[in-house]
Parts: structure tokens; sequence; C-alpha cells
């Protein structure tokens, strides 16, 4: 598996205007470096300084996060749309992995979540419904049409919760929602019915909130022919 990887960069300072030359990761390797880890984290790993006029700003390109222990890959590309990346020399590069998630992400928060999501062993896709599914409640709750922004920002298999930080209202005021692991285990069960094909995809694909809005769609269809299915054969 990719070990990572440094390329040399020239930025123009978008103060002084002087240009200087930085160093960039374009991947790492958790697993062989462990100290990147916490440097993505706590976002180090993109910070920049100019070396003239001191001016520090964080760096913003794509980068591929590579954990080789926990067998996942997160590939962030900023402001990625598509839902499956394809770029043929990557996917040719990495094509005889197995049991890899491999996933992309278009910004930092995402990222970070993702990276957080396999470190805890839990299912990335039944995270993203278990989100919505709370998303709703935490909407109701504050008299909103929707909240739509929000991550996993705990996880506590022994007290059987997650909680959820979501951002509510125009204001988007940080507001945390915990949730019972019941939940999240009726999450994993519609993903590994619903989901099956996606499973099974090899490439990166994009695992958000718009994918659990169309999960959840078919599983409310389903379960209304289901119950237009029994009405008529009483």
């Amino acid at each position: 598996m990719a070990d990572s990887n440094i390329i040399k960069k020239r930025i123009v300072c978008p103060v002084c205007n002087e240009t200087t030359e930085a160093f960039l990761y374009t991947s790492i390797n958790v697993t062989n470096h462990r100290e990147l880890r916490e440097q993505t984290m706590n976002e180090e790993l993109f910070k920049w300084k100019c070396s003239n006029c001191g001016h520090v700003a964080r760096l913003t390109y794509p980068i591929l996060y590579n954990d080789m222990k926990k067998r996942f890959m997160i590939y962030l590309i900023p402001r990625i749309e598509h839902f499956q990346l394809a770029d043929k020399s990557l996917e040719e590069e990495f094509k005889t992995l197995k049991h890899i998630d491999k996933r992309i992400v278009p910004d930092f928060n995402k990222f970070k979540e993702k990276i957080f999501i396999f470190e805890s062993g839990l299912d990335d896709m039944a995270v993203e419904l278990t989100k919505l599914a709370i998303s709703q409640a935490v909407a109701k709750k504050h008299n909103l049409n929707s909240v739509t922004e929000g991550y996993l920002s705990m996880y506590n298999s022994e007290n059987n919760t997650m909680g959820f930080t979501f951002f509510v209202g125009k204001e988007k005021k940080p507001y945390v929602q915990s949730a019972r692991l019941e939940i999240y285990g009726k999450s994993v069960s519609v993903v590994n019915q619903l989901a099956v094909k996606d499973k099974k995809l090899k490439g990166f694909i994009r695992i958000d909130r718009e994918w659990a809005e169309n999960i959840l769609y078919r599983y409310k269809k389903g379960r209304q022919a289901a119950r237009m299915k029994k009405e008529t054969e009483k």
C-alpha cells in the first residue's frame, strides 16, 4: 500500500505577494507514520506560514489518507461533487486491495469525521443514515425546516451512546444531540438491506447526507409498498 508522499510547491502569499516554497503531503500513511494522524486531526499538517511576512494560512488541496491497520482510505478532494471518483490511474494502483473502505470527501470537517468513524470501527453508511434521522429530530425540536450540517462527535460503546454536533439556525450555533446505539443498529440493518451494490463498489465513493436521503427514501417506499400489499391480501 502507498506510503506518504511529499511534493514541493511554490505559493504566493495573499498578504505580501511574495512567493515561497512549501512542502505538501499528497498522501499520508498513518500506519507507518503515526505522528501524521495527529497532525491531520489538529490540521497542523495543512498549516503554511509565509517566510517573508509571517502570514499563517491553512492550505486546502487534494490529499489521500491511508490507514493500513484499520483498513480504510479517505481522499480529500476540495468541493468534489461526484459520487464515485473517476481516476483510472488511482484505481489501477489500488485495484488489488480487498476489504478496504475507500471514500472521497469535499472538505476538512467531513475528512476528519470519516477518520473518526472508521477508527471507531463504525459503518459510515449507517452513521450517515443515523445522523440524518437525528438531524430531523433536532430540526423539529428547534422548529426548523431542516438541519443539514453536523458531524459525529462522540462514540461510547460501553455507555451505548453516540453523539452528533449539529449547527442550527441562522447563526449556526453548535448543538449536541446524543442517541442510543439501537438507532445506529437499525441503520446498519437498513444499509445491509439497501446498500448492497454500494458496498461492493471497488472505487472511492462519496457517502454523505445526499446518499443517506436516497437510502431513507427507498426504505420508506419499501415499507409503504409492503403495507399496501398486506392490506390487499386481507
